[in-house]
């Protein structure tokens, strides 16, 4: 049956983020499936340019993909994301989440990131999950929902 809101997120630790550490706030955990390539990119910058509202509804943004955390950091440094970022290289997290899927491109399957967005509430539970994500306007469908 899968994650399901209301569920207790799983639980995400790393060197570079602890969910846990973040109880008593709102969490945005957006995964995407790839650094600086175009709907990422726009996904990744709708939700800078809306960072202040999230504030402002107590919920921190966090980015997670595949990528090695060198190549989150220049992301984030290319386009000023001001918000952290969890490298999930061996995509540990993505397969906790759900998100690491069989996907198709041109006939040629392989697996990767489907594009989700979760809500974690103050108590460490799914409140809310975007399947399959549609980029524009995205950010906004967040922040309405918190």
């Amino acid at each position: 049956m899968g994650l399901q809101e209301g569920n207790a997120a799983p639980h995400i630790k790393t060197p570079e983020f602890d969910l846990a550490a973040l109880k008593g706030q709102k969490v945005v955990i957006f995964f995407f499936p790839k650094a600086d390539t175009p709907g990422c990119t726009k996904e990744a910058c709708e939700f800078r340019d809306s960072t202040k509202m999230f504030q402002k509804k107590n919920a921190v943004i966090v980015g997670i993909s595949p990528d090695k955390a060198a190549a989150q950091a220049k992301f984030a440094t290319k386009y000023e994301l001001p918000y952290t970022f969890v490298p999930d290289s061996e995509h540990a997290i993505a397969e906790a989440f759900e998100v690491w899927k069989e996907k198709s491109m041109y006939g040629r399957k392989y697996m990767g990131i489907e594009r989700t967005t979760f809500i974690i509430d103050e108590k460490g539970r799914i409140a809310k999950i975007f399947p399959k994500v549609k980029v524009t306007g995205h950010a906004a469908e967040v922040l309405g929902s918190l």
